[in-house]
């Protein structure tokens, strides 16, 4: 049997998913789960940061790799995925230049405006076709340069997550295509670093490397590593950005027609709701409704729209916990008890006062009287204005795209662990009006397995790995 290894990692928890085949259908079982969350540290300005706790990752990284040997089913490959936009800087003796900081700091404010004073902001989307958002790799680098200009200094090489532990395994540096395109400084035409972009802003050119592609080997582990975990794979590179990698695997149906337009919503933390181009749509329309032209895989481009998504009721469920800690807070039973509760309020659930507030539940308490709606008295309440504001905000987004692409787009796919909650689908089909599909939950992991077996031969095209998808996995109209 020929197993292949998915690491995916998410900003709130991480997994190992092994996959292989039986006759036509992809299998894959779970074998490793483990926690991820940014935690706050003080650093040397005296303020707290957030920044992740990349030893700790990378360690889980490791127990999960062993749990193969421990199970007896060695994989002959392996992937990983991650969020996007957050990196680690390298100095020359290859040693991490101070923290890896969370993309929800707050060091990156007013950073917009250092970057638009020498570039116009419409000038930066035409040119990377990435949508503003304050957290942008783009910002972050900014941040260093004006705020802690040594960290530059330092740096030979900048790694995004998911390169910096590919480097950790194998001792390769290699910057991965997809998520790269999410740091705002890679080209929407040429699908490399614009080195002009990098120059105007003063931003060290030696840090930016030629990118790979998904499906580029990396390498085999280090003696080291092999030693550790009892034996040895390649590292092949997925599509290293988590959405790039959902999208991957979104399903065909039989009587779909692989040519038609298909509508996304990856739905976790996030909700990147989008659909696939050949080409960016950089358009000012296009600018002007926020969206975002990232990389994908085989040469396509994931146009989309990040929305807010379950962060909002992720954020309010620990509340919810410390409230009442013997509740049942399953997100099943407080999505299933949203839908009974009695409130219409809705807010705009991709208002950055929502990106990281102190208290989710107050927040939204706040922006209900700031608009004069009623104010959720009760967790229920709360949850239901979530659910049936991100509802509007998906039909909104729908409107958009349509009016961007002059084309169509009957249904969506709900992909990604939100696919699960059935109210939420109801109610995305009820506002937009499409027949959702929803599944499967794991497309992360599933399209990092993916691009794994194409690169292996196991598949030819995207086309078939998609039809497999839909054959293997619980795929079900709404």
């Amino acid at each position: 049997m020929k197993y292949y290894l998915a690491v995916d990692i998410g900003a709130s928890s991480g997994r190992h998913i092994l996959a292989h085949m039986e006759g036509s259908r992809m299998v894959t079982e779970e074998i490793y789960r483990f926690p991820n969350a940014n935690k706050m540290v003080t650093m040397a300005d005296g303020k707290p940061h957030r920044v992740w706790d990349t030893d700790s990752l990378f360690a889980s990284i490791l127990e999960g790799m062993k749990q193969c040997r421990l199970l007896g089913k060695i994989p002959c490959s392996m992937g990983i995925d991650t969020w996007a936009v957050d990196y680690c800087l390298l100095n020359a003796d290859d040693k991490p230049v101070g923290p890896c900081y969370a993309y929800r700091d707050s060091r990156t404010e007013g950073m917009d405006k250092v970057v638009s004073d020498r570039i116009r902001e419409s000038d930066l989307y035409k040119r990377t076709g990435i949508q503003k958002q304050p957290f942008n790799t783009i910002y972050q680098l900014t941040a260093d340069r004006v705020l802690e200009p040594a960290r530059l200094e330092k740096a030979r090489d900048l790694l995004m997550l998911p390169d910096y532990f590919n480097f950790l395994l194998t001792g390769k540096k290699m910057q991965e295509y997809t998520n790269a395109t999410t740091t705002q400084l890679v080209s929407c035409q040429s699908g490399s670093w614009d080195t002009d972009l990098i120059r105007l802003l003063d931003l060290p050119t030696r840090l930016f490397k030629p990118l790979s592609r998904p499906g580029t080997p990396v390498g085999p582990l280090l003696p080291s590593i092999r030693d550790e975990v009892g034996y040895d794979l390649t590292v092949v590179l997925p599509a290293t950005h988590d959405t790039g990698s959902a999208v991957a695997a979104v399903p065909y149906s039989p009587d779909e027609d692989t040519h038609s337009e298909t509508l996304y919503i990856s739905s976790g933390t996030w909700s990147l709701m989008g659909t696939e181009l050949l080409q960016a749509q950089s358009s000012p329309k296009a600018r002007a409704a926020n969206f975002t032209n990232e990389g994908g895989i085989q040469g396509r481009f994931r146009f989309l729209k990040n929305i807010m998504g379950l962060w909002m009721i992720q954020e309010a469920r620990k509340e919810f916990i410390a409230g009442a800690p013997d509740g049942d807070w399953s997100f099943g039973t407080i999505c299933e008890k949203a839908k009974e509760a009695s409130i219409d309020s809705i807010v705009p659930c991709n208002d950055p006062r929502f990106l990281a507030p102190s208290s989710m539940t107050e927040e939204i308490r706040k922006a209900c009287r700031e608009s004069g709606q009623a104010v959720p008295e009760t967790p229920y309440q709360t949850a239901r204005i979530i659910y049936r504001s991100l509802a509007k905000c998906y039909a909104q987004t729908l409107a958009e795209i349509r009016d961007i692409t002059g084309k169509d787009y009957p249904s969506i796919h709900i992909i990604g662990g939100g696919c699960q909650a059935d109210w939420l689908n109801q109610l995305t089909a009820q506002e937009t009006g499409a027949t959702v599909i929803k599944g499967p939950a794991e497309a992360t992991a599933i399209g990092n397995l993916g691009v794994q077996m194409m690169a292996d031969g196991i598949f030819t095209d995207l086309t078939q790995f998609r039809r497999t998808v839909y054959d293997s996995f619980d795929v079900q109209k709404c």
